[in-house]
């Protein structure tokens, strides 16, 4: 099964969330700053909302992506049946067949911008899924942060490079007690 590349890196908006508003929380002081790490892979990890929300957008992806090659499917046999049949067939005829299998394709493609595009089914899902636990994220981080007075705080799983984390930094255990998620 073909993939959508929206769908390839799900975690990829929510750490960019995060990169630019950690840096948002830090009151940058010349002295004495604090430095913090979180890994949102593992805070993520342990937050069964996530990863029943996740399952669902999963579910949904799979239905859709199922529905649009059911349709191109329809299109490729279209697509044969016209080409056994287009020398016995009038100009006119072959005509409106083209035209039906273009309008098809069409039709497949508006879908497919709608389930998997910029503003798209997919999109709203997990606006509509993932956002409230973002923000429940971002809460609890902003407390802890606040509280242990870090000035800045990373994030060990998203696209900035940290090359060595001394554990004793990895603040992600508070985060998800913070949000009640004690183990």
């Amino acid at each position: 099964m073909k993939i959508h590349p929206l769908i390839k890196n799900r975690k990829t908006a929510f750490r960019g969330l995060f990169i630019a508003s950690l840096f948002m929380l830090a009151g940058f002081s010349v002295s004495a700053q604090k430095f913090a790490y979180i890994d949102t892979d593992y805070i993520l990890e342990n937050i069964p909302e996530y990863n029943s929300a996740q399952t669902r957008i999963d579910a949904l992806t799979a239905e859709w992506q199922k529905e649009i090659e059911a349709k191109y499917g329809e299109i490729d046999k279209m697509y044969r049946n016209y080409q056994n049949e287009s020398m016995l067939l009038p100009d006119e005829m072959k005509r409106k067949r083209e035209e039906e299998i273009i309008q098809k394709e069409r039709e497949v493609k508006e879908l497919q911008q709608k389930r998997f595009g910029q503003d798209g089914d997919l999109f709203k899902k997990r606006e509509e899924l993932i956002k409230p636990i973002q923000e429940k994220i971002y809460t609890a981080l902003q407390d802890v942060a606040n509280a242990g007075n870090y000035a800045v705080i990373f994030d060990k799983a998203g696209s900035v490079s940290l090359i060595y984390t001394n554990p004793k930094f990895d603040i992600s255990e508070e985060v998800l007690t913070k949000m009640g998620y004690a183990f």
